[in-house]
């Protein structure tokens, strides 16, 4: 065989070679894509994503979009060739694996963690919501989780309410650890609950729940520090003065707070909050309003302005790094509170966009 034809054929083998072990040679990465937009004023699935009932609501306009990002799940494994190509994709991540899911965290268990957080994301979302609009919220104390093999396993459930401890009334959730440790380990103490099923019906309705309550009597056992211990972590609960459901599925984590709270009050206040604008963004929020930062930034930034956003609300903690590279037509709008949103869109709806809170690279004002 001639030298050349040689050459070239080993450089061909090679680079077949080269390529196999690409496609089955995992990696430690995983990739972060601009994922679904999702209008909080409109329907999803046939449905209005925002449902309210026993309040007047008043017809809205304009989009108030919160945004996703698609991840590879906890299982999957990028080959080297993926992650090369997910590198040279200008609007993907690539990102070490453990970045997204901690060392030894099933699929079941991430999906679990984003569900949790999901869910309370529209808890804190209602009640931010109803304090902008000063509509008094009010709150009781419930068994948040149940610790595995401890005394209250399979006595007491999360979501159960408790109304009191050995008689004495809970008027806020640090009562229940008081009351339980002034016994001594090995006595028993009597939780007056109503149970979570009847809870969960009662705040589905936009009541509170019924007088039904019932008193379960539980041994207490010595904790590591020598304290009266049941087994329980006791929780905030809030019961709405009317029902509020959001209607969304396939989505998980937090970071739709911000934007759930905004459709409601822009559905429960005359008028229409974004003057039929595009308006996308992100960001937690917590009971009180403050809005947070969250991961993923620059995909959601890509993911609205390809559905059509022309601004984009922006925690002011992920603001530095959102501004350095800002789709083409789209300007970020920084906000720290829910407040500071709905003073972004009433100047936005009015067409008063030149003095808007804007985001910069650090380093720059």
């Amino acid at each position: 065989m001639p030298r050349r034809t040689a050459t070239l054929l080993a450089s061909i083998l090679m680079l077949i070679a080269l390529l196999c072990a690409g496609v089955l040679i995992p990696v430690p990465y995983s990739e972060m894509s601009p994922g679904p937009t999702v209008n909080t004023l409109g329907e999803h699935n046939g449905e209005p994503v925002l449902q309210i009932a026993g309040r007047k609501t008043y017809q809205t306009t304009g989009h108030l979009n919160m945004t996703t990002v698609r991840v590879t799940g906890p299982d999957y494994r990028m080959n080297l060739l993926e992650a090369v190509y997910g590198w040279l994709d200008h609007d993907n991540a690539v990102v070490p694996h453990k970045t997204l899911y901690p060392e030894g965290q099933t699929a079941e268990q991430a999906d679990q963690e984003n569900a949790e957080e999901f869910t309370q994301s529209q808890e804190s979302a209602k009640t931010a919501a109803l304090g902008q609009l000063h509509i008094p919220v009010a709150t009781q104390t419930v068994v948040a989780s149940v610790a595995k093999d401890k005394p209250a396993d399979g006595r007491l459930h999360a979501g159960d309410v408790i109304k009191a401890v050995d008689g004495t009334a809970v008027k806020q959730t640090g009562d229940v650890a008081k009351l339980v440790t002034q016994h001594k380990p090995g006595e028993k103490a009597v939780f007056t609950v109503i149970p979570a099923k009847e809870a969960a019906a009662a705040e589905k309705q936009g009541r509170k729940p019924a007088t039904g309550a019932r008193q379960i009597t539980i041994p207490t056992q010595k904790a590591d520090d020598g304290r009266a211990i049941v087994g329980i972590q006791a929780g905030v609960d809030h019961i709405f003065p009317f029902p509020i459901d959001v209607k969304l599925a396939d989505v998980g984590g937090p970071s739709a707070g911000l934007m759930f709270a905004l459709g409601i009050v822009d559905k429960l206040t005359p008028g229409n909050m974004t003057g039929g604008r595009f308006v996308a963004g992100t960001g937690t929020i917590d009971d009180n309003g403050k809005v947070g930062p969250i991961g993923g930034i620059s995909m959601k930034t890509v993911g609205a302005r390809d559905k059509g956003a022309e601004f984009f609300l922006t925690p002011k903690d992920n603001c530095a790094t959102a501004a350095k590279d800002i789709p083409a037509g789209l300007r970020l709008v920084k906000v720290g509170t829910i407040g500071d949103a709905v003073k972004a869109l009433q100047k936005i709806s009015k067409g008063q966009t030149a003095g808007l809170p804007s985001c910069s690279p650090a380093g720059r004002s």
